[in-house]
């Protein structure tokens, strides 16, 4: 029993041995290389290149009153249109109490020099009823008395101005009345009910009260590297498209280019501009991301191949033509001239015809990934 047990023992571990030994005598012998193949033909080949930015409009006014002040109401909300001359909102006047003084007396000087003028030409009109004045002196009282009472109007008008903001007699154009001097969309009205604000000077811009814009006139606004602004050119069509709006997509021209790089992350960047194609929706809002595509080159119904076709040796291209068939498939090396890549397929200028069939690359099997 034992010698039996002896002999299966050892007719294991000979068939495991040899086992081992097939099994490493195969994965030694050199496999058949395989590679996928490509037939050449005619497409066309376009470079493009995508910008990220955002959408807005070409110009944004913003609002500020002509005089300091409180927020006495808001007529409009944001994402209302207004036309240009439309009231936005109402200004409280807080007079400046120097201004207010000086204001108030020049009121009174001009009453006291109206009395006496006022007085002057009633005594010279009694003289001149009697002609014991010329005419020339009455006509010189009655002008007296003309620039007094204006002079006086102006004063109380002034003192108006600076206590309440408005004068009667300028009530229609009244600067408490914040009117928007642009017919648009009102992006913005960043203050409130109660708010203090200053007009623009020369220590300050001023207080925005709002912010509006015409949203037919949009423009899109991104920035392209240095190695591709040179492929620009003014007036070149692009397509934009909005990702938040379920990937819309509408026509934009550029129409500006940066003559000054700024640097981003390291790399020196240029700003463009398009005009958009708003379309009659109006669907699209200020601040919206978008992408644009530019293309930068192309050439139409050349002869191409798949780009992992080429060989690239320094300056070189090569491709490797497929002869025969089967056992006797060979591949023959064959020098091309490349043109335009659009980083899959690559034009072929010269050195291939149509319908020819050439190597691509080395076709990798589950075998060969786990080797």
């Amino acid at each position: 029993m034992k010698k039996y047990f002896k002999l299966i023992i050892a007719a294991i571990i000979a068939l495991i041995f040899i086992g081992t030994f097939v099994f490493l005598w195969r994965k030694s012998q050199p496999k058949e290389v395989q590679y996928s193949e490509f037939t050449t033909g005619t497409d066309s080949i376009r470079k493009t290149t995508i910008i990220t930015g955002k959408i807005e409009p070409r110009n944004e006014v913003y609002i500020k009153p002509q005089i300091s002040g409180i927020i006495a109401e808001l007529y409009k909300e944001p994402g209302q249109y207004v036309n240009a001359g439309d009231i936005i909102a109402k200004v409280k006047v807080i007079p400046d109490m120097a201004q207010l003084s000086s204001a108030e007396s020049r009121v009174r000087l001009s009453d006291i020099n109206l009395k006496q003028v006022e007085t002057d030409y009633s005594r010279t009109k009694n003289l001149h009823d009697q002609k014991l004045v010329s005419d020339e002196d009455f006509e010189k009282a009655r002008q007296q008395l003309k620039q007094a009472q204006e002079e006086n109007a102006a004063a109380v008008d002034a003192l108006q101005v600076v206590r309440d903001g408005v004068s009667k007699s300028n009530a229609s154009a009244s600067s408490t009345l914040i009117r928007s001097t642009i017919s648009g969309v009102i992006l913005d009205i960043p203050v409130k009910v109660g708010n203090s604000v200053i007009n623009s000077n020369t220590f300050n811009d001023g207080t925005t009260i709002a912010v509006v814009a015409n949203m037919q006139d949009l423009i899109f606004r991104g920035n392209i590297d240095e190695t591709e602004v040179g492929q620009l050119a003014i007036g070149v069509p692009m397509k934009i498209t909005i990702g938040a709006l379920q990937d819309l997509q509408f026509d934009a021209t550029l129409e500006y280019i940066s003559p000054k790089a700024f640097e981003s992350n390291g790399a020196n960047q240029f700003e463009i501009k398009a005009a958009v194609t708003v379309p009659s929706d109006g669907k699209i809002r200020s601040g919206y991301s978008a992408n644009a595509e530019i293309v930068l080159d192309e050439a139409n119904d050349v002869l191409c191949v798949p780009e992992s076709a080429i060989e690239f040796i320094g300056d070189s291209t090569f491709v490797y033509l497929v002869k025969g068939e089967g056992q006797l498939k060979t591949f023959e090396r064959q020098a091309v001239v490349t043109g335009l890549s659009d980083g899959v397929n690559i034009e072929i200028k010269k050195g291939l015809e149509k319908n020819q069939k050439v190597r691509g690359p080395q076709i990798i099997t589950d075998d060969d990934q786990n080797e």
